[in-house]
């Protein structure tokens, strides 16, 4: 399965979430920022609010593009079990690293959120979009943060990952909705036909117009219940 763009990965996702449309009880957290393109139709789609949950990929020395794991908004440390065998290595050994990624994860809830807190989690149904997964070690670690807040239900919402990747996922959220597990898998850019990067400005924009398309869709709603029968 290719995918045009993120956006139509995320409304082919739609398709299969509908039961949770319009849920009080359910929240969008979106990993930026890919993900919060694929979120963007999902809000759309299912008339539910979108924020992020921001987690940062930690690249092993001799290839960034490598994940040793992952660090999440919490504090929580993921540590790839395939990394720590080929690297031995401890956390201690990548604090400098981790470091690092907690001054961009402050940076990042300072601009995409704009003074506003992380919405309330416990008892929620939270659905956790990302555009892909290959390690998953981002996607892991946002699990394992989350997990910290005691949601009522927790769902993956992938398009796109490997076999391995998507089995170990499954085990650690309560639903897994994925779209794609091609065999052989390299990475998750090849299964677009349109993988363009994802700028701070777009994120902060996609959030601001799913707020306001969320208030629109309300305002409408109130106005159905209320307007006197013809």
């Amino acid at each position: 399965m290719t995918f045009k763009n993120r956006e139509e990965a995320g409304r082919r996702l739609v398709d299969r979430l509908l039961q949770y449309r319009e849920n009080p009880a359910a929240v969008i957290l979106a990993l930026p920022r890919g993900g919060v393109a694929v979120g963007y139709q999902l809000s759309l789609g299912l008339h539910l609010p979108l924020d992020v949950f921001i987690t940062r990929k930690l690249g092993a020395p001799d290839n960034s593009e490598y994940a040793l794991g992952a660090v999440g908004e919490t504090g929580i440390v993921y540590l790839n079990p395939d990394a720590r065998a080929t690297y031995g290595l401890s956390r201690a050994d990548i604090e400098d690293v981790v470091q690092v990624q907690q001054r961009e994860i402050a940076r990042r809830q300072t601009l995409y959120r704009q003074g506003r807190h992380l919405p309330t989690l416990t008892d929620r149904i939270v659905i956790l979009v990302d555009d892909g997964i290959a390690t998953g070690s981002t996607f892991f670690a946002s699990v394992q943060s989350i997990r910290h807040f005691k949601p009522g239900r927790l769902i993956g919402a992938i398009p796109v990952g490997p076999v391995e990747t998507i089995h170990e996922t499954r085990r650690q959220v309560d639903e897994l909705v994925v779209l794609a597990t091609p065999d052989p898998f390299w990475a998750v850019g090849n299964h677009y036909i349109d993988f363009a990067q994802v700028s701070d400005h777009d994120v902060v924009e996609y959030l601001n117009l799913a707020d306001e398309s969320l208030l629109e869709w309300k305002e409408r709603a109130h106005a159905s219940t209320t307007s006197p029968p013809r």
